[in-house]
C-alpha cells in the first residue's frame, strides 16, 4: 500500500514539473508593469524584471592560493574573555 502511494506521489511531481510556462513573461489581465524608474525612457520588460543585478548575485572570486604565506600577527585577534 505505502509503495503505491509513493508511486503515485512521485508520478504527480514528475506531471507536475512538467506544466513550467515557456512563452514570454506578461502582467495578468488588468495590471501593467511598474512605472519607468526616474531617470530612465522606457519600462522595463519583464525579462530584465527577473533578472538579479550584480548587486544581488555578486561574481564569484576564484583567487588560489599560490604559496604558503605566514600570517601577520593582528593585534585585535584577542581570545575570549572568562
Amino acid at each position: 500500500m505505502k509503495t503505491s502511494c509513493k508511486i503515485v506521489a512521485l508520478a504527480s511531481l514528475v506531471i507536475l514539473s512538467a506544466c513550467g510556462n515557456r512563452g514570454a513573461l506578461e502582467p495578468p489581465n488588468g495590471q501593467s508593469l511598474p512605472q519607468a524608474v526616474y531617470g530612465e525612457a522606457e519600462r522595463p520588460t519583464g525579462e530584465e524584471l527577473i533578472t538579479p543585478s550584480t548587486q544581488a548575485q555578486p561574481e564569484r572570486s576564484d583567487e588560489l592560493l599560490r604559496r604558503s604565506e605566514k600570517r601577520q600577527d593582528d593585534k585585535f585577534d584577542l581570545p575570549p574573555t572568562g
